[in-house]
């Protein structure tokens, strides 16, 4: 077995997480080429690998363990660092952090014909798995180890459908046609000699038997013996159903790839507030981009809860519950609290009126897109009793009682106007005094800003005290963070005008080799990697998300403004293709952010379809296929998404496999930059074709 199950699924005989991470220390200690490429860590660019990253690399210094962690963006890239590897002598431990579960890691077109030394783990929180790394035997297969959440202890059925098609022989078509050839033969020939000729020799039962019977029921009943360990061409195809159900069913996730590190960390009894936190922003990252339902997030959240009273117990007389009451309690307190979070965004650093208003859920339920919502706001916050000089200030510099009434006035006007779940639990950490509270979602939101965009496009940031003026009325100055070079991560992340001096460190501090391997995501990544533990850049991308968030809200206003939503047959389409952030949008990332809040801000307003068609499958959802144009590679960059109707519900996306279907069927020149399968970059004379296929691939999928 090649599926680790959790600690609480192990046994004796089934190891779990713990004897895997010693089986890496022991292989480590035991190499005779001990290097800092024995043991590689390849981590996708999202929030969830890059603080599962942060564990594990943690756990790995307290051993004494040298490794590297390389950021890989997606499939062709993992097959360039493949080549890569194979040059390695001193590899014995290759981790996947949220890569490389679907793919069939053993074959030969992967990692089958590297040394019968390397392991490779693969941590992956994106469902569906191959069946083939979970189940897979032998000394080959033995290597490649699925860290598991415990989904494949209910996968019963579909591990014995892969193994009967993989180790059973096959049903031998000529053998079984011949068998019954032969039979109608003989029975032919019996009716020819009953009819024409009325000869037959019969027993002393009296019944017929013709010359040779003998010898041939016994080749009969051999072949019959044979065919019987043999599988039947109906238990093939039930079971290959079973299977391309379970791959068909659409992507999903699972347990978080942070929560599988941190649940290493408990076994291994070195957890702290700082894996804790991280853990914690991996489990917000997955529900803030809805890949996880509410549901799912509750059973996460109270075992996060228990932890943070574990490891940070309060004094009985400091309230716990209000997020306005968490304050550092001296200037080293890094603790971690619960806490009640609004969905505003980034409120606690914006001001009350532009987090309510680039808040998705509010402008779903209040239409901000057009006058008559935005009035609906204003009437909002004027009942609550907070004038328009306080709602257009910084939160931090209202005025103390107005926040502590706010929760209040909230829960008992806001249901007038349809926004009854403006609350949910979360978390927030203190940082003494280098800085206010951090709520989980706002550090989730700066350092996705940092993965997106960070170094990238150029951005427009605001500077505080000095609104809507512009870079040359000192309101707004270009976003510079993340483009200087190492020797300035260490340092403030300085925002600034100086964008040509910026481009001109990194010429000057990395060699030209080097620079042209270091795309800007890569930079960016690191950016936000360090920034997990640096409250300062992480502080400073504060202002980063929030130009993000505006350039957002102004993009999905004009889409349902200027009505640019089209309506297929089972799903609605958007293509941007002229506009002002047009290269913010050509980042997939930033697209499935504005792809979500489309679905956010219409999903009462929209009617839901079936996948299919009047006759499709499952419960009806909000399928959305956002396209932006790339005018520097003059390609379409597309996502799927497949918006649930009810808030915190969420729907398996589907749109992987019609992808794959609809450029086949209409040969579409496109690549799939990233692992998420429902990230499609195509070509842009082709994408007219594409969409037209797939809505006729939509009645299938």
């Amino acid at each position: 077995m090649v599926f680790l199950p959790p600690p609480h699924l192990a046994s004796a005989s089934r190891p779990a997480y713990a004897e895997a991470y010693a089986n890496i220390l022991v292989a480590h200690r035991r190499s005779p080429l001990t290097s800092a490429s024995s043991v590689i860590i390849l981590v996708a660019p999202d929030v969830d690998a890059l603080c599962a990253a942060k564990i594990l690399a943690e756990l790995l210094k307290q051993d004494d363990v040298m490794h590297r962690i390389i950021p890989v963006s997606g499939l062709a890239d993992l097959e360039r660092m493949k080549d890569e590897l194979a040059t390695y002598a001193e590899l014995h431990t290759l981790i996947l952090l949220n890569m490389g579960a679907i793919l069939d890691l053993s074959s030969e077109n992967w990692f089958g014909e590297f040394s019968m030394k390397l392991t490779v783990h693969i941590i992956d929180s994106n469902r569906p798995q191959n069946l083939a790394n979970m189940f897979a035997g032998g000394e080959n297969g033995e290597r490649f180890i699925v860290w598991d959440d415990g989904e494949a202890e209910n996968m019963g059925d579909e591990r014995k459908a892969w193994e009967a098609l993989t180790y059973e022989p096959e049903p031998d078509s000529d053998e079984d046609s011949e068998l019954n050839d032969e039979d109608s033969v003989r029975s032919n020939e019996g009716d020819d000699l009953d009819d024409d000729e009325g000869f037959s020799d019969r027993g002393p039962s009296g019944k017929r038997r013709s010359l040779g019977d003998g010898d041939r029921s016994q080749e009969k009943r051999r072949k019959l013996d044979d065919q019987s360990t043999r599988l039947s061409r109906e238990q093939r195809e039930t079971h290959h159903k079973l299977i391309a159900k379970y791959y068909g069913s659409g992507s999903w996730y699972g347990q978080s790839a942070s929560a599988t590190m941190y649940i290493l960390a408990t076994v291994l009894e070195r957890v702290d507030c700082d894996l804790l936190w991280l853990a914690i922003l991996g489990l917000t990252f997955q529900y803030t981009t809805a890949r996880i339902s509410r549901n799912t997030y509750d059973k996460y959240h109270s075992i996060y809860y228990d932890e943070v009273f574990r490891l940070n117990p309060l004094p009985p007389d400091v309230a716990a519950n209000t997020t306005d009451a968490i304050t550092a309690m001296s200037p080293d307190d890094l603790s971690v609290r619960a806490a009640e979070d609004l969905r505003f965004m980034l409120f606690r650093h914006w001001t009350l009126y532009d987090a309510m208003y680039h808040s998705s859920y509010v402008a779903g339920k209040l239409g901000i897109w057009k006058e008559r919502g935005r009035k609906r706001l204003t009437g909002l916050l004027a009942k609550m009793g907070f004038s328009i000089p306080q709602t257009q200030q910084p939160y931090a510099h209202m005025d103390l009682d107005l926040k502590h009434q706010l929760r209040a006035k909230l829960n008992s006007i806001a249901p007038e106007y349809g926004l009854v779940e403006l609350t949910y639990p979360s978390f927030a950490r203190c940082f003494g005094y280098r800085a206010s509270p951090l709520g989980a979602a706002d550090a989730v939101e700066a350092v996705s800003a940092l993965l997106d965009v960070a170094g990238g496009i150029r951005m427009e940031v605001e500077v505080e005290g000095a609104r809507h003026g512009g870079e040359w009325f000192g309101g707004g100055r270009l976003w510079e963070g993340g483009r200087k070079g190492e020797e300035k991560r260490e340092k403030r992340i300085e925002v600034g005008s100086r964008q040509k001096d910026g481009d001109d460190d990194v010429d000057a501090d990395v060699d030209g080799e080097e620079r042209k391997e270091r795309t800007w995501w890569v930079k960016n990544f690191w950016a936000a990697y360090d920034a997990l533990s640096d409250i300062v850049p992480l502080r400073d991308a504060l202002s980063l998300a929030m130009s993000l968030h505006r350039a957002i809200i102004r993009q999905g206003t004009s889409i349902i403004d200027k009505q640019d939503i089209r309506t297929m047959r089972s799903h609605r389409v958007v293509v941007l293709s002229q506009g002002p952030d047009l290269a913010l949008f050509a980042h997939p990332g930033v697209l499935a952010r504005l792809g979500l809040w489309l679905v956010d801000a219409l999903r009462d307003r929209l009617p839901g379809t079936k996948i299919g068609g009047l006759q499709g499958r499952g419960k009806k959802s909000l399928p959305f296929v956002v396209a932006c144009l790339n005018e520097r590679t003059q390609t379409y960059v597309v996502v799927g998404i497949m918006g649930a109707l009810d808030f915190g519900d969420v729907r398996r996306n589907e749109f992987g496999l019609a992808f794959i279907e609809a450029k086949q069927r209409c040969n579409a020149r496109s690549r799939h930059s990233t692992f998420d399968a429902s990230v499609l970059e195509i070509e842009q004379e082709d994408l007219k074709l594409f969409l037209e296929t797939l809505c006729e691939v939509g009645e299938g999928y």
